[in-house]
């Protein structure tokens, strides 16, 4: 009798154990389902090395650039002379003098914070048309709404860029970028007073560098962008992602008028030496090959009849003899593709490297002629204004 209940009690207590067991593992296998094991991972694609890993905050750039950017609008009484051969017939004058008002707007940013400002050449005087410009009158709107009559330091109409000066201390200025550097599809900013919008902050990137030969001017150094430049804009500021200045906005292409997303830009670099001269002459110092009368492009027959490898450089198609260019050596036919040790790129470019050059010295001109590379010492004179 003791045997049997001991037994039914070892059986009953191993029961008990395994349902026990059983119901952990039910509930093991519950959890499991319930929080599935991870999938392997993939692994995350590498960063390319010099990838950029921060976002710009453009809105800290244009706090800080805004405030730089001022609003030019201009005055002037303009004199013209009118024919009118009928005039005699009524006891007039056949050739009478007319005068009116012109007014023009824009842009302008302050390179200094003694009061000098950068602008358009075109903003400042208009269009005149052939008139005479009597009187002239500009005056510049700050960022903090305070208005001042400007001075006229300098115009270079060459250029398209004209200096202001305001009498005032401490204002707030762009830092000079360095456009040699700028990138094509770098992001950049386009500050400015677009239909009198004041300090309008536009949004794109740099299309091209380098562009020549627009018409806009005499000599050419443009930034192409799609940040939205409108009239009113001229003579704004250009703005890296470094908040630097790159640029002085100056015309757009449109076939309407209004923004189709091709603007251009002075680029920093020569709108800089544009400032420094005025500032010290009151006008634009620029070297030239005195004697050189015509400088025209290669074309791949020119270049393949005159022996030249390819149609980079700028051929002298003419030259005044007893000149310093002719008494240097220079002659109609020759090919310059080498101006003080830079290739020169077509003949935009060779008139940028002379304007650019020491003033009384003289220049290391290479030359193509008859197929044989030469170098000449050519001096380089001041011009005229222009």
């Amino acid at each position: 009798m003791r045997r049997l209940t001991f037994i039914v009690l070892l059986l009953a207590c191993g029961f008990a154990a395994g349902l026990v067991l059983t119901g952990r593992m039910r509930d093991a296998a519950d959890a499991v389902a319930q929080n599935p094991a991870p999938a392997p991972s993939t692994p995350a694609p590498s960063v390319p090395a010099g990838a950029p890993t921060t976002v710009v905050d453009f809105s800290r750039i244009a706090e800080r650039a805004v405030p730089a950017v001022v609003n030019v609008s201009s005055s002037q009484i303009v004199q013209r002379r009118v024919y009118d051969p009928f005039a005699g017939f009524f006891g007039g004058r056949p050739d009478s003098v007319y005068r009116s008002r012109e007014n023009s707007l824009g842009s302008g940013v302050i390179i200094s914070g003694d009061g000098y400002i950068l602008t358009n050449n075109h903003v400042v005087t208009g269009e005149t048309r052939g008139g005479r410009v009597e009187r002239l009158d500009v005056t510049v709107t700050l960022a903090d709404k305070r208005e001042m009559r400007a001075e006229v330091v300098g115009t270079d109409p060459a250029t398209d860029l004209a200096l202001l000066k305001v009498d005032a201390r401490n204002l707030g200025t762009v830092p000079w970028g360095d456009s040699s550097r700028v990138k094509v599809a770098e992001w950049v900013l386009a500050i400015g007073n677009p239909f009198q919008l004041n300090q309008t902050v536009t949004l794109g990137i740099v299309s091209a560098v380098g562009r020549t030969n627009l018409g806009a001017s005499n000599y050419e150094d443009f930034i192409q962008t799609d940040a939205a430049i409108n009239p009113g804009n001229s003579g704004g500021a250009l703005v890296n992602a470094r908040g630097e200045l790159v640029g002085i906005n100056t015309f757009i292409f449109s076939q309407s008028g209004g923004y189709e997303g091709i603007g251009f830009a002075v680029s920093s670099n020569l709108a800089r030496r544009v400032f420094n001269d005025l500032r010290q002459y009151g006008e634009v110092r620029r070297g030239q090959m005195t004697g050189v009368a015509e400088i025209v492009p290669l074309t791949t027959q020119m270049a393949d009849a005159i022996g030249a490898p390819d149609t980079r450089g700028a051929l002298v198609n003419g030259i005044y003899r007893n000149s310093p260019a002719y008494r240097a050596g220079l002659r109609p036919g020759d090919i310059i593709v080498t101006f003080n040790g830079t290739q020169v790129i077509d003949p935009a470019h060779l008139s940028r490297l002379v304007s650019d050059a020491p003033i009384g010295r003289d220049a290391r001109v290479g030359i193509i002629r008859d197929g044989r590379r030469l170098e000449l010492q050519v001096p380089i004179d001041t011009t005229s204004r222009n």
